[in-house]
């Protein structure tokens, strides 16, 4: 009851935040600084149905899986991507314009709009764009006790596909065409391979069978998985043949590899806890694959030698990415240092909500140990 009285306020404030936002295009288009504001009425009625397209898309999206819901998401997804690069060009206009009156400039509002919708139009499709684009980013990973037979050898990490309205099997089997080229020894996928919105859990994940790797390929559950139950969807991955952990520890050649889901691991005293019972030789080199960077001062005086995630999406278009800095710091993005400690987190291969990125890549990350 308190969940659902929760989720009604959080979709009451959204939808709220939308309509405002589509009332600052609409006014900010219509205004004049000579007095006539009056705009068409066919452009009031456009933004006020697109304002209120999001919420229901993403409410049927969790409901059903059939074509029209995936192709009403898509729309509603992108068009909130592009208005909110309007919004931002929208409030551009009215900083500029306020600037300029204070200093007895005279300007052409109309004409300033124009430009700055037109530039925050292009970037939002150029972000569009950019998001279908997967890039391989390669790093080195100096690993300390790293084993004599893991030297010069390869792991790949990929997270965040969100497989659902937006991105389906077709997506995933490029992604996998995309590891195989790598013939990396080792796969780690560090969550949200699903979106957690509704779909045929089993069909979505068949195109895994094909992913194989010499040392194994790993997978622990992130949050979108565990908005729910999430056994419908690691059945799945398992039933696929890729190794799903669970705050476990398996040994390859030597190197120990643990996996904590997104559950165990967003809170530090249950991260810890898990991390306690998964038997660490702190002697030897270790990886912990979990979803988020959250805690990674936890990891670190566990004595693991690398932590594996993903999570953050770099905030996916700016300004989120900069919010997105703002809460993990240097773990955000890419290769950190805490301690002894490792990270990798990675910008995922997918997006959640707006299939929109710019500021960040969508990538599959390729490590060699050294």
């Amino acid at each position: 009851m308190k969940f659902r009285k929760r989720l009604i306020i959080f979709i009451v404030i959204l939808q709220s935040i939308l309509f405002l936002t589509h009332l600052v295009l609409y006014d900010t288009w219509v205004f004049s600084s000579t007095g006539h504001s009056a705009g068409p009425l066919w452009l009031k009625l456009l933004l006020g149905c697109l304002s209120i397209t999001f919420v229901p898309a993403s409410l049927l999206a969790f409901r059903y899986t059939n074509a029209f819901v995936r192709a009403f998401y898509r729309i509603a997804a992108v068009w909130v991507g592009l208005g909110s690069f309007l919004f931002f060009g929208a409030i551009l206009c009215w900083i500029v314009y306020g600037v300029a009156i204070t200093a007895g400039l005279n300007v052409n509002f109309h004409k300033m709009v124009e430009w700055l919708f037109g530039i925050a139009a292009l970037a939002g499709i150029l972000a569009v764009v950019n998001a279908s684009w997967t890039r391989i980013t390669r790093a080195t990973v100096r690993v300390a006790n790293l084993p004599e037979t893991w030297r010069g050898r390869k792991a790949a990490l990929i997270s965040d596909l969100h497989l659902g309205p937006v991105r389906n099997g077709g997506f995933l089997r490029r992604m996998i065409a995309k590891l195989l080229r790598e013939e990396a020894h080792a796969i780690f996928i560090a969550g949200d391979l699903y979106d957690g919105t509704a779909i045929d859990a089993a069909r979505a994940a068949e195109p895994l069978s094909q992913l194989t790797a010499p040392h194994g390929v790993y997978f622990v559950a992130g949050n979108h998985e565990q908005f729910r139950d999430d056994s419908e969807y690691l059945r799945a991955i398992s039933a696929a043949g890729v190794r799903v952990l669970n705050n476990e520890k398996v040994e390859v050649d030597g190197l120990q590899i643990v996996g904590v889901p997104y559950r165990h691991a967003r809170r530090r005293n249950s991260l810890a806890s898990a991390l306690r019972n998964v038997d660490l030789d702190r002697d030897r080199a270790s990886i912990l694959l979990t979803h988020a960077p959250d805690h990674p001062d936890i990891a670190a005086s566990a004595g693991f030698s690398l932590q594996l995630s993903g999570h953050t999406h770099l905030g996916q278009f700016i300004p989120w990415s900069w919010i997105a800095r703002k809460i993990y710091g240097q773990f955000v993005y890419g290769l950190s240092r805490i301690g002894k400690m490792q990270v990798f987190t990675s910008s995922g291969a997918g997006t959640w909500g707006p299939p929109l990125r710019l500021g960040s890549n969508p990538e599959i990350v390729v490590l060699q140990f050294e």
